[in-house]
């Protein structure tokens, strides 16, 4: 009972330390064309939005809106990848299903 408290113990102390890492870390995407960027952290946070200024024209909403749904979603897809893998080394010994 006891190495089953500590193991729990010490997967949260995993997990916190994995939180921590993940508030820290940055990810970032740029469009194709490199015009917009958007900056997130690990926590799926926005940190930035840059948007060239040539993109700031008249007629060009629509076009700005839609690079910005990619980056955003290619950003929020960066970070859900890097949690899963750190996710994946603290679950790894546990057999949970579905982490492991």
């Amino acid at each position: 009972m006891f190495d089953k408290a500590k193991q729990l113990y010490d997967l949260q102390k995993k997990a916190r330390t994995i939180q921590k890492e993940l508030k820290e870390t940055e990810i970032e995407a740029r469009s194709s064309d490199g015009l917009i960027a958007v900056k997130f952290n690990g926590e799926q946070h926005v940190l930035a939005v840059e948007i060239d200024q040539s993109l700031v024209v008249d007629g060009k909403k629509r076009d700005v809106e839609k690079a910005m749904q990619q980056v955003i979603a290619e950003a929020i897809s960066k970070s859900q990848a890097i949690a899963a893998e750190k996710m994946k080394l603290i679950a790894g010994n546990l057999n949970i299903p579905g982490l492991s």
